[in-house]
């Protein structure tokens, strides 16, 4: 069970370790240090401290668009949604002796779902360690094992790897294709469905199917300023939202009913759904954009929902007003117009 956690004794509190370990954060090369914030006592706090270390940055104030995150698990979650989605595969945490037996739990429950290799800097005699802890076996002291620690490739790629597109297909072969992953019957002229961008194919196929009929409405461009602001953004569900609206100025029934299957396994297209499926398009996701779907796509899937269902859904209904809150903290977008449309 914890065979990617490696417990680092620093008994003499050796400023040459915590410097070391600041030193290790690339989250390019998927290797992050988390710092946890000293005396907090918010039951969120660790995870509020992995998101930050991931990049992303809560909103601030008393009535925080982010406040669904003060949750324990939704913060979590999201934290391994991020994790997952960005190809985190090696996490250190420096001055661990000093967190709660229950933020060491929640810790070793984050790797156990993201696969990553957990590092935790014990700056105290290793004769205090928890119980929790006892089962890990690597145990290391000496400068030298931690630096060599700290090059391992770990377990998983410092880059999440997408399968590659399938080729366009066309004719009765492409047709069959669709067919079968549709619960839908086929309706009468989809044989001749058109090639040009933004047209629909079958209207209940999945993306990756569609996208060997037609192809895919090229992506709106925004300013490099506006697409970081949304990266930026702590929920995978809420940045994942927000950057489709960006990139396609889609109406939000349209994303309302975008399942997993609707992202293509590359995440280079997504396929929005019109009321009754009349038009259903497919849009080309420009690279920006790519690891903010990639997140909402793992947070939808880490939650065990099935491929079918919406992946925006708890953010358009239960959530609603945090979606329409961050909208309005991205003026230059202009989304909250589309956001103001969700339900209180």
């Amino acid at each position: 069970m914890y065979s990617d956690v490696t417990i680092v004794v620093d008994e003499r509190d050796d400023l040459f370790y915590t410097r070391a370990a600041l030193r290790a954060h690339h989250p390019g090369e998927g290797r992050i240090t988390v710092q946890p914030t000293p005396a907090s006592g918010s039951p969120a706090a660790l995870a509020h401290d992995m998101l930050y270390a991931l990049g992303k940055r809560l909103a601030p104030g008393p009535n925080s668009p982010d406040a669904w995150l003060d949750s324990v698990n939704a913060a979590w979650l999201a934290a391994a949604a991020w994790g997952v989605a960005t190809g985190v595969r090696h996490v250190v945490v420096p001055r661990a002796h000093l967190l709660t037996l229950r933020r060491i739990d929640q810790l070793l429950a984050w790797r156990e779902l993201t696969g990553a290799q957990l590092t935790l800097l014990w700056q105290k005699p290793p004769r205090g360690l928890p119980p929790a802890l006892a089962p890990v076996e690597r145990r290391i002291s000496g400068r030298d094992q931690f630096e060599a620690l700290l090059t391992e490739p770990g377990p998983i790629p410092a880059r999440p790897s997408f399968p590659p597109a399938l080729p366009t297909m066309t004719g009765p072969a492409a047709m069959a294709v669709a067919a079968r992953q549709s619960p839908a019957p086929q309706p009468r002229g989809t044989e001749a469905a058109s090639m040009k961008p933004g047209r629909r194919a079958h209207p209940c196929t999945g993306a990756m199917a569609t996208a060997q009929l037609v192809q895919a409405a090229p992506a709106i461009e925004i300013a490099s300023e506006e697409a970081a602001a949304l990266a930026a953004l702590a929920h995978p569900l809420i940045a994942g939202a927000l950057s489709v609206l960006a990139f396609t100025r889609a109406s939000l029934g349209s994303l309302r009913f975008t399942r997993d299957l609707d992202i293509t396994g590359d995440v280079s297209a997504i396929k929005l759904h019109g009321v009754g499926h009349r038009y259903c398009p497919l849009h080309a996701v420009p690279a920006w954009a790519r690891p903010l779907l990639a997140g909402a796509r793992a947070h939808h899937r880490l939650a065990a929902h099935p491929p079918a269902d919406s992946v925006f859904a708890p953010a358009m209904l239960a959530e609603a007003r945090h979606l329409r809150a961050h909208a309005g903290r991205l003026p230059r977008l202009d989304l909250s117009l589309p956001a103001g449309a969700l339900v209180p």
